[in-house]
């Protein structure tokens, strides 16, 4: 067992699914670098699944029965367990955000967020409340590889797609990326951006990159109102609800330890017992009230 290499993922026959956009898979914060014994510490099940899941892509689908499909080994049974102990022992938590989609509606996404390095329940507290940083984009690693282009390049890239008159060059990406890069950080989706870049052209473009700076800066969206500014040193507040890693009840982050409600981790609540007394009580009261209306009757 310990030479086992817990990281060696099965390979799924297929390409693995995605989720609906916004939902599904989300690499928590602060990695670090992936090693050979990551989920030694785990059964040797949960480990080969952790495993699984830490190289799946961002956004891929985290249900028990999506992750049994891919991994022939084991059934929905035993991946639904393997994920609920995964939660116990630190490495995700199930949790729905408040999102912006594509089309600037605000709606409720669940994410499933994993951690390669198991987080205890203070870490996945502060991580609710926006307190840790955010992580950068999780990509294959490609030794040597030209770093991924920015979603933010890509966008302003593809803007000479829906109107010719906008077609940026790459210098002028590089230039405005910042720029986009905040508009997605206030929650604009890439439709909208463009939106902005190509609606109400006039006839002739002379200088599209200087268009779209000017664009860029006077039509910035404000600031989402879950949004507040930030403490020196600390990161922005996201609205962001944990969920029982079970049966999705949701909850503040010190009635979910290890990711699980109470019921789901089998503990009695505290007043059982005394709901169970005043159940029985009014029952009884209720036969006794009952018996003494039929002796009156037959009284009568």
């Amino acid at each position: 067992m310990a030479d086992a290499d817990f990281n060696a993922a099965p390979r799924a026959a297929h390409p693995y699914p995605t989720a609906s956009p916004g939902y599904g898979k989300r690499t928590a914060p602060g990695q670090p670098p992936r090693r050979r014994d990551d989920f030694a510490h785990l059964p040797a099940r949960e480990a080969s699944i952790a495993a699984f899941i830490d190289r799946l892509p961002e956004g891929a689908a985290m249900d028990a029965k999506t992750l049994a499909a891919s991994i022939p080994a084991y059934g929905q049974a035993a991946c639904r367990t393997a994920l609920n102990r995964l939660s116990t022992a630190g490495h995700l938590r199930r949790v729905t955000e408040r999102r912006k989609g594509d089309s600037g509606s605000l709606h409720w996404v669940t994410r499933t967020y994993f951690s390669r390095a198991a987080r205890d329940d203070e870490w996945w507290a502060a991580f609710q409340a926006g307190n840790v940083p955010k992580a950068t984009p999780q990509a294959q690693p490609q030794p040597a590889a030209k770093p991924s282009r920015s979603q933010a390049y890509d966008v302003l890239a593809s803007v000479g797609r829906a109107d010719p008159r906008m077609t940026l060059s790459a210098a002028d990406c590089r230039d405005l990326e910042e720029l986009a890069t905040e508009w997605f950080a206030r929650g604009a989706g890439a439709a909208e951006l463009v939106s902005a870049l190509t609606a109400g052209l006039p006839p002739e473009v002379h200088h599209a990159g200087a268009l779209a700076r000017r664009r860029l800066i006077d039509k910035m969206p404000p600031e989402p109102p879950s949004a507040v500014d930030p403490a020196p040193g600390s990161t922005r507040t996201i609205l962001r609800v944990m969920e029982c890693t079970i049966c999705r009840t949701p909850g503040r982050p010190e009635a979910l330890p290890g990711g699980l409600c109470r019921d789901c981790r089998g503990e009695a609540r505290p007043d059982d017992s005394d709901d169970l007394l005043a159940a029985h009580v009014r029952t009884h009261m209720s036969r006794l009230r009952a018996a003494l209306r039929n002796r009156e009757r037959s009284s009568a």
